[in-house]
């Protein structure tokens, strides 16, 4: 059993910030006669691979937690490890090309529906899942979408975070180190 993880002064502040989100956008290979075989095996490597990686980054498994006290009067917020349905990965198709979101002038509307927790604010880590996967299936690429609650990580954070993801789907082993374990003690 984890022990909580609570939540610093400086992160309490972040909680009405939004969630971080970034995305990886990638053509489909062309060789690939089997468009649906691929894109089952990249949902297999990429869940094998999450899996994996969360054992490092084990808080992102959480959910917000609040509990008030009266006597003395305080609220206090934490990451309950131990109570919560965990992480996310979740996969969308979508009819649009990768050419229709790179070469408008502004991003287009649509975007957002790329990202699973578009429009989070940090609070809604009370419901909503700390880290948020999207595979989303274009006509000719992938589009990976990441929702991070901002308040347990920071840009530094989420793409060391990612440094981890990309090591071992790259390993695709059990037994791959990862090269910067993330810093959990506050």
């Amino acid at each position: 059993m984890k022990q909580p993880l609570y939540l610093t002064p400086w992160d309490l502040v972040m909680l009405s910030v939004n969630y971080i989100q970034k995305g990886h956008l990638f053509t489909k290979p062309p060789a690939v006669d089997d468009q649906q075989e691929f894109i089952n095996t990249l949902l297999d490597r990429l869940k094998q691979s999450l899996s994996l990686t969360l054992v490092h980054f084990y808080p992102l498994t959480g959910r917000l937690k609040t509990v008030k006290s009266q006597n003395p009067h305080s609220d206090v917020v934490f990451v309950d490890i131990n109570d919560s349905p965990g992480a996310r990965l979740i996969h969308a198709s979508l009819d649009m090309t990768v050419s229709d979101t790179v070469s408008a002038t502004y991003v287009p509307v649509v975007v957002q529906s790329l990202f699973d927790n578009d429009h989070a604010i940090n609070h809604d880590g009370h419901t909503k899942p700390l880290l948020s996967i999207q595979v989303t299936d274009l006509v000719d690429g992938i589009f990976i979408g990441y929702s991070m609650i901002h308040c347990l990580e920071d840009g530094t954070c989420f793409w060391n975070f990612l440094r981890a993801l990309s090591e071992i789907f790259q390993g695709q082993g059990e037994n791959i180190s990862i090269s910067r374990p993330p810093i959990i003690k506050r």
